[in-house]
């Protein structure tokens, strides 16, 4: 199907919703969105109700806002017309509200909103004539797809997921912006519960899979490792077989290194192994200045430097580079995706008022993403200061994951500050892993440790603030930056 010509109509939402196509309903909707102040002129708005916001109590600002179609599931006070979807009976060439859709505002009324958001995602993906790349994996799923699309850019017209939008409701809406010649879409998939990820690529249809690693996150949701690993591996279960599938898998970890067995796509390995398909070797990093690393494929060896912060960030080039083999790039295309990207979002170096060099790496936290943050404060010159704090959702690895970056702590860091109860099992570690009392400094808040660092910090040192954000590490950079 030519794509050049593709873009979603109200036709296609009333088709998705009762398998009918109507005759006069051409109208194009621009994309969807849950959020009313997220609204475009000819969007639909999504009225979902949630546990503390009913998406129906903003329709109407939503049609202000410009939106042309609103999906609802239940009636409304205000006096829009309304197309009643539920009915299967309904007349929809005849029906005098869809006559009179060429004069929105319309709301369409069906049983379950989300429901008719995935639906609509379905028949819509399967009307488009693309690749998706899927993405899932327990640390780096977000700088993995930004890279990534970075790379698939430079010869494909590539949309990515936005922001975090990786669950059943973001992977819909993600694909609701797609049409208009798009040729590749590179999508995050969370996994919070068993046959999540299955679900959503039903949706999608992915024919790559990326698998990042499997690691302790949302642990005391999903359970196990190996609970996760069963949840992760869903989306290589999902791909086509080989050729056109092609499954991209981290030879370092061992929970997704056996993946391979559960697939008929095609295996692409990467990793720091020489036994995997596409390895590194000879990883300097350089600080702020990004990393280089030697890039074997085959017979070939590249000398490759990238713009990303961190040693482990080496992974997340291996990815994207193994993607773009997958997707027929050359190799001059593949280094100049990944020289040009810029995919370090939630990391941000900022200076404080006392010329100090703060790293911002507050957006989440868990052990695996913890040690690769504290391997890049070890690259920095100057005093490191560690400022960590608790580690939540890790269920029964919390006192593991807790003690396994204190050690690391410990080894890296001249001074330690945690912040949070949990914390106190980072500064336990690593006292007893030989960093002395007197450098560290235990907080039950955040505001304690700005009170600290605000009196000690210098221009010689290099700050690592990070911890999940529950904590709200993040008030600690603002303190910091704001701080005269």
């Amino acid at each position: 199907m030519d794509n050049e010509t593709n873009v979603l109509t109200l036709a296609d939402v009333i088709e998705a919703l009762t398998n009918s196509r109507p005759a006069l309903a051409d109208m194009v909707i621009t994309e969807a969105a849950i959020d009313s102040r997220q609204v475009i002129p000819g969007g639909m708005f999504v009225a979902i109700p949630g546990e503390h916001v009913d998406g129906h109590t903003f329709v109407a600002e939503a049609f202000q806002r410009g939106a042309s179609f609103a999906l609802i599931q239940r009636e409304l006070d205000e006096s829009f017309p309304t197309l009643d979807l539920r009915s299967p009976s309904v007349s929809l060439d005849t029906h005098a509200s869809l006559e009179s859709s060429n004069r929105p505002p319309l709301c369409l009324r069906v049983e379950n909103t989300l429901t008719a958001l995935q639906q609509v995602a379905r028949f819509w993906r399967r009307k488009l004539n693309l690749r998706v790349i899927g993405i899932t994996g327990s640390v780096g799923k977000s700088t993995t797809k930004e890279l990534i699309a970075e790379v698939l850019g430079i010869r494909y017209h590539t949309l990515k997921s936005l922001g975090n939008l990786n669950n059943e409701i973001g992977l819909p809406l993600t694909i609701l912006h797609l049409g208009s010649g798009y040729e590749r879409a590179v999508l995050e998939m969370g996994f919070y519960v068993p046959g999540e990820i299955a679900f959503l690529c039903d949706i999608a249809l992915p024919a790559v899979g990326v698998v990042t690693n499997i690691g302790t996150v949302h642990a005391e949701r999903a359970g196990s490792q190996e609970a996760i690993a069963r949840g992760k591996s869903e989306l290589v279960q999902a791909l086509p077989p080989a050729p056109q599938g092609v499954a991209v898998l981290n030879y370092d970890d061992p929970l997704v290194r056996p993946m391979a067995e559960l697939t008929r796509a095609r295996i692409l390995y990467y990793g720091l192994d020489p036994q995997a398909d596409l390895w590194a070797d000879q990883v300097d990093g350089l600080g702020l200045e990004g990393i280089r690393f030697r890039l074997h494929y085959r017979t070939e060896t590249l000398h490759v430097r990238v713009p990303m912060i961190g040693q482990h960030s080496v992974h997340t080039a291996l990815r994207a580079a193994a993607v773009g083999l997958a997707e027929g790039l050359t190799w001059q295309e593949i280094l100049s995706g990944l020289r040009q990207g810029h995919p370090q979002l939630r990391l941000v170096a900022v200076r404080t008022a006392s010329g100090a060099l703060v790293l911002d790496d507050t957006y989440n936290a868990s052990p695996e993403s913890m040690l690769a943050a504290l391997n890049l404060l070890a690259d920095l010159d100057g005093r490191k200061v560690a400022v960590l704090g608790d580690m939540l959702e890790l269920g029964p690895y919390e006192k593991e994951g807790h003690e396994m970056v204190g050690v690391r702590a410990a080894q890296v860091a001249d001074r330690l500050v945690t912040v949070g109860e949990r914390g106190h099992i980072i500064a336990a570690a690593a006292r007893r892993a030989g960093l002395g009392a007197a450098a560290i400094y235990e907080c039950d808040d955040t505001d304690q440790a700005v009170a600290n660092l605000q009196e000690s910090l210098t221009s010689r040192d290099a700050v690592l603030v990070k911890g999940s954000r529950g904590i709200r590490m993040d008030r600690i950079v603002t303190a910091l930056e704001a701080s005269p």
